[in-house]
């Protein structure tokens, strides 16, 4: 893939839509009473303001290792460039996490030819976000490739005197090892905006518009949590932070819109596409529906599906998708049979 496929914008397009870029320099500072910005030693007024912040990837704290050489997470570009020159065949690297960006992080260094060890504290891979049928769906597919996977045990600390050279896990075995991603969760860049003075609820607290608790600001992204069926919801994707940013962007200019949340989300680990509608919070049931070499799996609660997990195998995605933005809820029985078409079911 080559560099420029990588940025949204090209630098022509911010241009042509007279559009500042100031890049390098971090917001220092938001003042709300006289709305201004600190940028470097520029100070920038403002009407109002998108905050659009992101998130940053957790760390193992330097006690236990986390500040030695060779150890990485993966979110910029620059970390990329940074662990590039660790990935050569036959080194060994450790991966702390199952969750996706661990899994996105072992298929690739497995398909270079890499010793790969996940490990994973909770009982299986995937268990904050997906299914047990998920979970064991991926399991399978990087064991097919080599990768050993330990589930149900920690980390303990790393070992090294500068850099890293061993990981000791919680049940007392030691890996020796090359170097070490992790991949353990992020957290919302939040500093800014709480040292502004803005209410922070696992994120920058908006209303259905994406206003802040400062009705000049506004927020969206990794960032900015939102109200989502009596509670609060932040998402951390692709598809949310480009769908809310556009939302925010209209009521800026006085639109008036409630921000709509429609999950979605895509993993690609060795030949397998995962897609994901929907959100499935509170489930009580999978459906399984095999087809062919793919096969989804579709989370009920009582009657009504929640979301939808697809692994190569689109159209189900789409389908499922469409079914949850119509508020549709095939019977889960309809579903689970293979004879059942399913693009019908948008029409039923």
């Amino acid at each position: 893939m080559t560099l420029d496929r990588l940025f949204l914008r090209s630098d022509e397009f911010y241009a042509e839509n007279k559009i500042t870029l100031r890049l390098g320099n971090p917001v220092t500072a938001i003042d709300t009473a006289a709305k201004t910005v600190t940028v470097g030693d520029a100070v920038i007024p403002y009407t109002q303001l998108a905050l659009t912040t992101g998130s940053t990837p957790r760390r193992l704290p330097a006690s236990i290792g986390g500040a030695l050489n060779g150890v990485y997470t993966v979110r910029t570009l620059a970390d990329v460039d940074q662990m590039e020159p660790e990935f050569r065949a036959g080194r060994r690297v450790v991966i702390i996490g199952g969750g996706y960006i661990g899994l996105e992080a072992a298929s690739v260094a497995a398909k270079l030819g890499l010793d790969v060890t996940v490990v994973e504290m909770a009982p299986r891979i995937l268990q904050r976000v997906a299914s047990p049928e998920t979970s064991a769906f991926f399991s399978k597919v990087h064991a097919a490739h080599g990768v050993k996977i330990l589930e149900g045990v920690g980390l303990d600390r790393l070992i090294g005197d500068t850099r890293v050279t061993g990981a000791k896990l919680t049940n007392g075995s030691e890996l020796p090892v090359d170097f070490v991603i992790v991949g353990v969760g992020i957290t919302p860049s939040t500093a800014v905006a709480e040292a502004a003075g803005l209410s922070i609820e696992n994120g920058i607290k908006t209303d259905a518009q994406g206003r802040t608790s400062d009705p000049a600001i506004w927020a969206a992204g990794d960032c900015a949590s939102f109200p989502w069926k009596g509670g609060r919801l932040r998402l951390e994707s692709v598809g949310n932070a480009i769908d809310q940013a556009d939302i925010v962007a209209e009521n800026m200019l006085g639109a008036g819109k409630d921000y709509v949340a429609q999950p979605w989300f895509w993993s690609d680990q060795y030949d397998v596409k995962l897609q994901i509608a929907g959100l499935n919070t509170g489930y009580d049931r999978i459906v399984t529906r095999p087809d062919g070499e793919a096969v989804s799996f579709w989370y009920y609660k009582g009657d009504t599906l929640l979301a939808v997990d697809a692994m190569n195998d689109a159209r189900a995605y789409m389908i499922g998708k469409r079914l949850i933005e119509m508020g549709k809820s095939p019977a889960p029985e309809v579903i689970e049979d293979p004879d059942t078409n399913l693009k019908a079911l948008l029409k039923a």
